[in-house]
């Protein structure tokens, strides 16, 4: 275990030490920074990078996405593990088929809705560079997940507590509001986490449809950095910004582990 963890970490290790060497060091195999250096961290928000923008656009993007999903997944979730209906099995199996595709088959038709040219010419569906271009694609695949994990969660939560809490008068909405979704909070947090962290580090479809430099996630920021000529790697200031996109989520995760794990083992243990 201590070897599958080393190396796990050896990557975060040497994306850490290679943002504190001097930018003239970039190349360096040295296994410590020496002398240690800040100035890759104070180029990440410098020049054309635009970085703290871009930062802004991932905070919008991935907040509006996991509460969109947790809105949406919460509820159909709850109707799927309460209500009986035909054919509820064929409806779960269709919603994480859904997340099945491969992102990139999708991104040519997105691109044409997005663009105005599905609908034909002169149409005004125009959403290229938008939040709104960034937010539905990553709820398309962060839903069903959603849906698949809440809806086996909220089944194991038993009926007899709305039950209980309507003969005490609470009507059904009241029941689930009060009694059912504090519960299921563990669950909940584990998937907002989850789908926070996935819609943070996206690539493509923030690359596809937030081709303005104004609408740039900090993951296309980082991979359009470019050096004091314009043509050369600066290893160090990618280097310093993957630390300061990392480092806020690891932090979350070691601040709610418990909540995390509580959602990943509920059930376990009657």
């Amino acid at each position: 275990m201590a070897l599958i963890i080393i190396y796990c970490l050896l990557p975060f290790y040497w994306m850490v030490v290679s943002s504190l060497r001097l930018p003239t060091m970039g190349r360096s195999t040295a296994p410590f920074p020496w002398p240690i250096s800040g100035e890759n961290f104070a180029g990440v928000f410098a020049g054309q990078n635009n970085f703290f923008r871009s930062l802004i656009n991932s905070v919008v993007v991935s907040t509006t996405t996991t509460l969109l999903t947790l809105l949406f997944g919460i509820i159909a979730s709850y109707a799927l593990a309460r209500l009986r209906f035909a054919f509820k099995g064929i409806v779960l199996a269709v919603i994480i088929a859904t997340s099945m595709f491969p992102g990139i088959t999708l991104l040519i038709p997105l691109l044409k809705l997005f663009t105005g040219d599905y609908f034909g010419e002169g149409s005004s569906f125009n959403w290229m560079n938008t939040y709104q271009a960034l937010v539905l694609p990553s709820l398309s695949f962060a839903l069903p997940l959603c849906v698949w994990n809440l809806t086996a969660f909220f089944r194991q939560l038993p009926v007899e507590l709305e039950q209980a809490a309507m003969v005490d008068g609470c009507t059904p909405a009241q029941a689930f509001r009060l009694v059912i979704l504090p519960l299921a909070a563990p669950g909940v947090f584990t998937t907002a986490i989850i789908t926070f962290i996935a819609v943070w580090n996206e690539f493509m479809i923030a690359l596809t449809f937030g081709q303005d430099r104004s609408m740039n996630t900090a993951t296309v920021a980082i991979s359009k950095f470019t050096g004091q000529s314009g043509f050369d790697t600066p290893y160090g200031t990618i280097m310093a910004a993957g630390v300061i996109v990392t480092v806020p989520l690891l932090i979350a995760v070691l601040i709610f582990q418990r909540r995390i794990v509580a959602g990943l083992t509920a059930g376990g243990v009657k």
